[in-house]
């Protein structure tokens, strides 16, 4: 990734719901990054208000590809 890039925050929510997104991207060749907060407070000795919680980026140039999954996967979660 070149210093250029944008990095464009596209799902929080549970680890269960992060992961069926990460699978539905990965399926189109799509890796997004992953940040869960909660694991990472625990791991300093933190706690955090909302254990669990997944957030997921994509790279701005990989959104154009992404969007219609990230779309589909809104509507059949909502």
């Amino acid at each position: 990734m070149d210093n250029n890039s944008t990095i464009v925050k596209i799902f929080t929510g549970s680890e269960i719901l992060a992961q069926a997104l990460i699978a539905r991207l990965n399926e189109v060749g799509i890796s997004p990054i992953e940040r869960d907060d909660a694991q990472s407070a625990t791991r300093a000795g933190f706690a955090t208000p909302l254990p669990m919680q997944e957030t997921l980026f994509l790279r701005k140039e990989e959104m154009e590809k992404a969007q219609p999954i990230i779309d589909a996967f809104l509507k059949e979660i909502s």
